[in-house]
């Protein structure tokens, strides 16, 4: 297993002086937000709702959590990163913290604040401080799968359960088999799962293609032709493919995941008509929460312990991480100290008010990624929604939402959970896919990212050691 070692991707900005001010600002913001193709990043905007609308409606449902004041802050959120990144970077709920919060009837609001807001002042330190840097850097790409797979197939293992069996969000339970029809039956899911297969496929192979050759003669100290095209780019260009080319150039316009989320708001309304007329019009009236002695002490003992590790590993190493390979031109500016900084920003001020605290999650990225998004302007479009939802309408949105056919969730869930499986497949040796391997299996046996992540580095320390004792090349 060659030692692979994360670049530094703060370093490579060393050697670019561009000009600073106002003109330059702005340019780079307009490019940030520009939209690559406009279907295909509106699309792409839908990726991350699997994981974030059953979240923050358990939480709404369960503790009380204010729906409009959450929709207004990570929307202003969304539109931040998408400005500062040009990439979709997602804007997701702290999943530890939540979980707890649903599993604990004493984990309240004040509660779920306090662990959000420690965690975020932890990230931030790490950041401010550029030792997250050195946690990057560190922790080899192996470990970086293992934790990137395990939280793939956890988002697809919930999906599934989400399509099979009904939900009580309340509780965050599962409850009785799903029925075959209906307006939340499992033959709606499946045709979802078929529609967008269709559409979009397992996504796009020689894209990938085409970052994996990029980043070996990058590190090879070589450079990639410009002038070599893919076979489906040289078709084009010499007029073959007839029917199947305008198929495969039609195919990306179609927004599949904006037409199933269109279609879930519709059956939503279906299901409960009279949910309309209990909306009204205005914000949530936003107070500042009070947190006791006791709330932060359960914060920290019960939220951020279990938070802190995931949002290091999964919010900061691995967004990084994925967010070089789907976007190398773009990674310099998404380093380890700038997510950090973000997300423990918005955490510190957000959670004040009550704001669901979020982070930027590796799941979310690969889900946007996979229905389309391209550029920051992809988030910065979702955001702009949330916003308009939580200043229109506010917490009156949560009975229509409550009705949203979970099953549709579900479906977007799985997409984003295996894209960002998917990922975890570069691995070149058999050692580095024992360590990735070991890594996840730990991760999904024991709950826990932390206990997966020290099994990988012992493992992969060992393998090293047992590589340099014999004199052989550890591959």
């Amino acid at each position: 297993m060659a030692t692979t070692v994360n670049p530094d991707p703060e370093a490579a900005l060393g050697g670019a002086k561009e000009p600073r001010g106002p003109r330059s600002l702005l340019a780079r913001a307009r490019d940030n937000l520009a939209f690559q193709s406009v279907w295909p990043e509106l699309n792409g905007a839908m990726g991350d709702l699997g994981t974030y609308i059953p979240i923050v409606l358990s939480l709404a449902l369960a503790r009380h959590l204010d729906l409009g004041t959450t929709l207004v802050f990570t929307g202003i959120y969304n539109a931040i990163t998408g400005l500062i990144y040009g990439v979709p970077m997602p804007v997701q709920p702290m999943k530890a913290i939540a979980a707890t919060a649903l599993s604990d009837a004493s984990f309240g609001v004040p509660e779920i604040m306090a662990a959000g807001i420690l965690t975020a002042a932890f990230v931030l330190l790490l950041g401010a401080t550029r030792l997250m840097q050195l946690v990057y850097r560190v922790v080899p790409l192996p470990v970086v799968r293992g934790i990137q797979l395990a939280q793939g197939l956890n988002f697809a293992m919930a999906a599934v359960k989400y399509i099979r069996y009904e939900q009580d969000l309340g509780k965050g339970k599962s409850l009785g088999r799903r029925p075959w029809t209906g307006l939340d039956g499992l033959m709606l899911a499946v045709a979802a799962i078929c529609f967008i297969l269709l559409v979009n496929g397992a996504g796009s192979e020689s894209s990938m293609r085409r970052r994996r050759t990029g980043t070996v003669r990058r590190e090879q100290g070589t450079h990639p032709d410009e002038n070599q095209q893919e076979p489906e780019e040289e078709e084009e260009r010499q007029g073959g493919g007839g029917w199947r080319s305008m198929v495969r150039r039609a195919a990306p316009a179609i927004p599949s995941a904006v037409m199933v989320f269109v279609l879930g708001v519709a059956f939503a309304v279906a299901r409960h008509p009279a949910a309309v007329r209990e909306l009204r019009l205005g914000p949530s009236r936003m107070r500042v929460v009070r947190i006791s002695r006791e709330a932060w002490k359960q914060g920290f003992l019960k939220g951020a312990v279990p938070q802190i590790p995931l949002s290091v590993l999964n919010s900061v190493v691995a967004v990084c991480k994925l967010t070089r390979d789907l976007f190398p031109d773009k990674a310099p500016s998404a380093t380890p100290t700038s997510v950090s900084v973000t997300m423990g920003g918005m955490n510190l001020v957000g959670c004040w008010f009550g704001a669901m605290p979020c982070c930027h999650g590796a799941g979310g990225l690969a889900g946007q990624y996979k229905f389309g998004g391209r550029s920051g302007g992809c988030v910065a479009a979702l955001g702009a929604l949330k916003l308009a939802l939580g200043l229109l309408l506010g917490g009156s949105m949560l009975r229509v939402l409550s009705e949203f056919p979970v099953g549709l969730l579900g479906v977007l869930l799985l997409f984003a959970g295996v894209e960002l499986a998917v990922a975890a497949r570069d691995m070149s040796s058999k050692a580095e896919a024992f360590v990735m391997l070991l890594c996840t299996a730990v991760s999904l046996v024991g709950s826990s990212a932390a206990l997966g992540f020290l099994c990988g580095m012992i493992a992969h320390g060992l393998l090293m050691l047992r590589a340099w004792a014999m004199g052989v090349r550890l591959s």
